[in-house]
This record gives structure tokens, sequence and C-alpha cells, in this order.
């Protein structure tokens, strides 16, 4: 940045300034940005811009006004791909109608649960339906598919197509087949029905598994009534209250909350038999099958070898954890001292807070939110040569008043493209951390510009109050960097397609960018750059970093395990039927995987709300771990803000966004000519299990 745009951009920004400069500690304008509370804009003559700059979306109805476009659109490009002539300009086409569809569709899904007004959440859910069932539809037309397959038949084209239009057009193809395209007209229309199917039971049992149980006041001791909700004469369970120190807190809230609905029972068996149904009729011999094409593990078998040889690997370190957590059971109530499932989060935290003392509010002084973001703008800034840069939002371009935009600049490439933080707890905002793609980057043919990605990252944090900023947890500090890996993946590639544009990418390789980020944010080396007291100014002390390093690896095993078994679970209710209730194969695996006893009349699966959106997939939080693992010790282990690792990180990885095979991607960090399926599971499990 210029000394004149310098001096501008700290001129916009001086309100922030000045009311950090009271502070005995000062930030650099994104750590002020955030430490300071937000301020309200008050001109009343200015133009509503509508959310992020869409001008039709100032009111509700503009959705309606969006959707409308993007399907005439849709229509325009549905013919031009069907008449032009097999080649780049047809993947070309099916590119432009996946951006128009998902620019609407994207956004509406983020504003759907994150809006406060009501009114807009309405709207925005209706358009998901409509762009929804115009995807069906587009996923089932035969000429529109027949245009692609035209182009993949012909060797001479397909030679002449570059390596990124290539994958696009073979991605496009693979959309079509497990639609069911090839099928004849009765059979294709009987896949399009359990499409629709899908999607019911799928929303009706996501609600489902979030919905509170109750139970009759006179059930349980008068005494622990304080700990739960009321409702008139019964108590209501909205969660397992894991961290209770209770014993007797913990029990009734697993055997409550996990408490068999049949309703809800009945909708996961027909659920899952309606996925294998629709992999048999769309040519595949199980639904895990299907979801595992174009994975890096690519079939269930890999994945089932993966997670068992992760629990012959981590057999012995699982034992010792138990048996640490029986001896602290016994220790801590004498009379009652088998380790039960509603022991484990909460004697494996007393374990940890045991050994190394790590009270959060000791650690929450040194991370102000300011302080955090102003670490990775400095992390970015030394391994890519970013700068994350705060921007004042104009009227109607977000959702609330407190959420902040940062624009993402490249020291040589310009602005890359914007990242809204809703940051902050709201009612009636989902009480869970995650990223959204509201824009995907691509280049733009017909204006001959990179269109800039926009996307959003959702955390639930406390407010500042009159006398502090924000300040983290070493837990909140960490779900900061591990979103903000997602950000940043999105931002740093330069995909020619967005359909393949950062996090669009295969699942179990989806989260190795954002676990990679938890490494940075417990290595004393990039914390000592940033964490320091918000008052004082005093740095946090290096002896504090290294006891919440160790306390990780406390029953680091044990929690594997349990992730082990939630994924192995996942495989099986996917596998061919078992010809046996989803509770008794929960049995078996609880045994097999796990070792906690079953608990009589629980059903957790139906608390397994993952089973939705990563059907089949939930392993790959463990294999993006261990990929993540393996590019630590490959590149920044020696030192974590080395810039000639960091470019090699971008240019082998986080470049290419889902352009490139995953296995491609990680050979290429590991500078590895060939990897196999075996010598891949080897080096996983292997890294897995040293980080345990």
């Amino acid at each position: 940045m210029s000394a004149c745009k310098r001096l501008l951009y700290l001129v916009k920004h001086r309100s922030l300034w000045a009311q950090v400069r009271r502070n005995v500690t000062t930030w650099s304008p994104v750590g002020a940005a955030f430490n300071a509370k937000p301020h309200r804009r008050l001109d009343v003559f200015e133009k509503n811009v509508g959310l992020f700059g869409v001008p039709e979306l100032s009111c509700p109805a503009g959705f309606q006004a969006a959707a409308k476009t993007a399907l005439k659109n849709t229509q325009r490009l549905v013919e031009k791909a069907c008449s032009c002539p097999p080649g780049a300009e047809t993947v070309e086409c099916f590119d432009q109608l996946s951006d128009g569809l998902c620019k609407v569709a994207d956004l509406a899904d983020f504003i759907k649960v994150a809006h406060p007004d009501p009114a807009f959440r309405e709207a925005a859910e209706k358009t998901c339906v409509d762009i929804g069932t115009v995807v069906e539809k587009l996923n089932t037309n035969v000429e529109l598919c027949k245009s692609l397959k035209n182009l993949l038949d012909n060797p001479n084209i397909v030679a002449q197509l570059d390596p990124d239009t290539r994958r696009v057009a073979e991605l496009f193809m693979f959309d079509f087949e497990i639609s069911g395209i090839h099928l004849d007209d009765k059979r294709r229309k009987e896949a399009v029905g359990l499409h629709v199917k899908l999607l019911d039971l799928n929303n009706e049992f996501l609600v489902g598994s979030h919905m509170p149980n109750r139970i009759a006041r006179s059930a349980i001791p008068e005494h622990l009534h304080l700990q739960f909700a009321s409702e008139g004469s019964f108590i209501q369970v909205a969660g397992l209250h894991a961290d209770s120190p209770d014993d007797l807190v913990r029990e009734i809230a697993y055997r409550i909350y996990l408490y068999p609905n049949a309703d809800l029972m009945d909708c996961l068996e027909e659920l899952l038999k309606c996925r294998h149904k629709l992999a048999k009729l769309v040519g595949y011999e199980s639904y895990g099958h299907r979801a595992l094409k174009g994975t890096m593990a690519k079939t269930p078998e890999t994945v089932m070898n993966f997670l068992q040889l992760l629990t012959d690997k981590l057999s012995d370190k699982t034992a010792k954890d138990f048996k640490m957590m029986r001896d602290m059971k016994k220790k801590l109530n004498p009379r009652n001292a088998e380790l039960m499932p509603w022991d484990h989060p909460f004697l494996s935290g007393v374990l940890r807070a045991e050994r190394y003392n790590i009270e959060p509010s000791l650690y929450s002084p040194y991370l102000s939110l300011g302080a955090c973001m102003e670490g990775l703008n400095n992390l970015f800034s030394q391994l890519y040569g970013v700068s994350l840069m705060s921007e004042h939002p104009s009227a109607g371009e977000v959702w609330s008043e407190d959420v902040r935009k940062l624009a993402v600049v490249h020291e040589t490439e310009g602005l890359l493209g914007y990242i809204y933080c809703d940051f902050f707890h709201r009612s009636d905002k989902p009480h869970q951390d995650c990223h959204f793609t509201i824009r995907g980057g691509r280049w733009c043919q017909e204006t001959s510009q990179y269109q800039l990605p926009v996307v959003v990252l959702m955390l639930s944090l406390p407010h500042p109050s009159k006398s502090a900023p924000t300040l983290l947890t070493p837990g909140m500090m960490e779900n900061l960097f591990h979103e903000m890996g997602h950000a940043m993946h999105s931002m740093l590639g330069r995909t020619r397609y967005q359909h393949v544009t950062g996090t669009r990418c295969s699942t179990d390789f989806a989260e190795v960018p954002s676990i990679l980020m938890e490494y940075f944010a417990t290595d004393y080396r990039v914390i000592s750059q940033f964490a320091r007291h918000y008052e004082t100014g005093q740095p946090l002390p290096e002896s504090m970093v290294a006891r919440l390093c160790e306390s990780k690896k406390v029953c680091g095993a044990a929690d594997t395990q349990l992730q082990i078994f939630y994924a192995v679970l996942d495989q099986i209710y996917h596998s061919k039927p078992q010809n046996r209730s989803t509770t008794d194969i929960l049995k078996d695996m609880q045994q097999k995987f796990y070792g906690l006893p079953y608990t009589p009349n629980t059903a957790w699966q139906l608390r397994f709300s993952h089973l939705i959106g990563y059907g089949a997939k939930y392993y790959s939080y463990l294999m993006s771990r261990a990929v993540a693992s393996m590019v630590w010790k490959q590149c920044f282990i020696q030192d974590p803000l080395n810039r000639d690792m960091g470019e090699r990180y971008r240019r082998e990885m986080l470049a290419h966004g889902g352009a490139k095979e995953p296995m491609l991607m990680v050979e290429g960090i590991r500078a590895e000519e060939r990897l196999t399926p075996c010598r891949l599971l080897f080096h996983l499990s292997s890294s897995t299990v040293s980080t345990v």
C-alpha cells in the first residue's frame, strides 16, 4: 500500500483509533476494528445497496427478482450449451450456468439461517427450494447432458482441453451420472422422485435431531430441576450437559436427550433405504460407493481399512486413556466408579485441567478478538503477502450492525476477495461455527476479469463489554483460526472455473486448510506475535502456551477413537442393507470401535445430524486431520512463518480448489512421484497416531 493510500486509510478509521488510544495496548487497524464497538450509521440519505451489494436484495421481495433473472439466464445458457460445437466453450457455458444459479442459491442458503428478519429468511428459503428444483431438472436434462457427452466421447477434442477444463467437464458429467441421466424415462423419473423424497426426509431428520426431549418433573430429583429448562410440569433436556461436574446430571441428560423417538427412528430408516435405492438405481453397489467416488478415499473399503488401521495403532493408547478416566472417576465418585459414555468428555477435561492448569479465564485477557485478528493478518502477510483490511459496509450491505467486512489484498496481485465476519452471538442465529461461500471465484470470459470470491465466517462470540473487548478462550481462538483457514482457501484459489472454486473440492480434502490453521494457532512462534494482554500489553507467557499444547495430548487417543466409532457407524449405515435396526448396528459398532458400554433405551444415531450433510463421509474429518498433520510436518514445523513454504503450500494446494485431484495435491506437497492407496493409508494413520 502506498504512503498516500495508507494515510487515507488511517484517516478513514480515525474513530477506531481514538477509542483504543485510551488503552495501554494499541492495535493495528484490523485489530482496532475488531476490538472497538461497531458504530451505528445514521446517514438516512445513503442509498441501500442490498445484501452483499446485490441491488435487488434491499428487501425480501428482491429474492424473487434475483431468482427470476438467474432462471432467465439459465434458459439462455442451456440453449447455448446445447447448440455450440463441442469444446472448451461447452464447459464455459456449464460453468456460467452453475455460477448464475449458485450466486443466488448460496446467498439464499446463508440468509435463510442468518438474517434476523423472518421475512428475509422466508423469502430466502423459498428461493432455495425454487433454485434447487431447477438444478434437479438440469441434472436430468438429456439434451444438456448429450452436449457434454459429445465432448467427452471425442478423444481428439478431449486432447485439446487443458487439465482444468477436462476435470471440470468430468465433474459435471459425474453430477449427471449420479442423478440417473443414463436411465430410461421411467427409471429417470423414479430417480427424480427419490431425490425429491430425500430432500424432505433430510430436512425432517435434521430438524428432529436438534429437538429437545422432555420428561415429567417428578421423574428426576427435585434438587436437579434447576439444571434443566422448565416447561410447565415437564423438564426439557436440549443437550448432553457433558461439562456438568455432577455425574447424575450428565447421566440424566444422556438418557433423556438420547431417548428414542419412534417417528424420527422411522424417518432415519426410510432415509437410509431411499439413499440405498437411489444408489442402486443409478448403478452403484451402495450409497457409500456413490458418495465416495471422486474423493481422496475413492471407496468404502479404503475408508474402513483406514479406520481399522487407526483403531489397531491406537489401541494401547486408548486403553491407557480409559484407565486414566476410570481412576479419575473413582477418585471423584468412589461409590460409582464405572466409566460410562456420559463421563468421557467431562473426565478428559478434568484430567487436562488437573495436570496443566489450563483454566480458560487465565488465557482470555491475552486473546482479545482484535489481537487474534491482528495475529491472523500478520500470519497471512508473512506466509502469502496478503493483508486483511477492514472496510465500512454500505447501507443495507450487511444483515446485522455488528457484521464486519474485510477486504483481502495481496501485495502484488491486488484485491483477492471479501470476507464478511458475522462473529457475535445473536438470538435466532445458529450456535455453530461455519464458513459460507456466497460467491465463487472464476475467470469471466465475458468481461475479461476475475470474479472475486465472497465468503461469510459465522461464529457465536460474546459481545464486547463496556470495560473490555471480546475476549476469547483458547478453544474459541482455535475455531476462529479454523474457519479463517476455509476463508483463505477461497481467497487464495485462483481457479478458472467457479464449479471448483476454493472449498468446492472433495469433502475429505476440504477440511485440510482449516485444520492446518489449528497448528498455527497453537505454535508459540505464531502466538507470541499477537497474544498480549488487552490492558497491559504484556505477552502471553510461553509456559502457558506449552501447557495448553501438552494438555491436548491428554486422552487424545480416546477422543480420536470416539470419532472413529462415529465414522464407522456412518459407513455401515450407508453400506448394503444390514437387515437389522440402526440401534442394533450402533450397539455392535460401539462395542467393536469404542469400548464404553451401550446404554439401553438410547439412540445416539438420532442426534447424529452429520448423517445429512456428511452421509458416508464423516471419516473426512479424520482423513483431513491426517493430511493436515502431514503438511505441517513437511512445510511448517521448522518455521511456521516461512514465506517460501507458504508460497509452496498455496501453489500446490490452495490455488487449485477442486480443479486438481486431491491425491495429486498431496503428492505435490510431499514431492513424491506416486502415492498408492496403501502407502497413503500408512502415512495418514501414522500422522494421526503421532498427534495423540
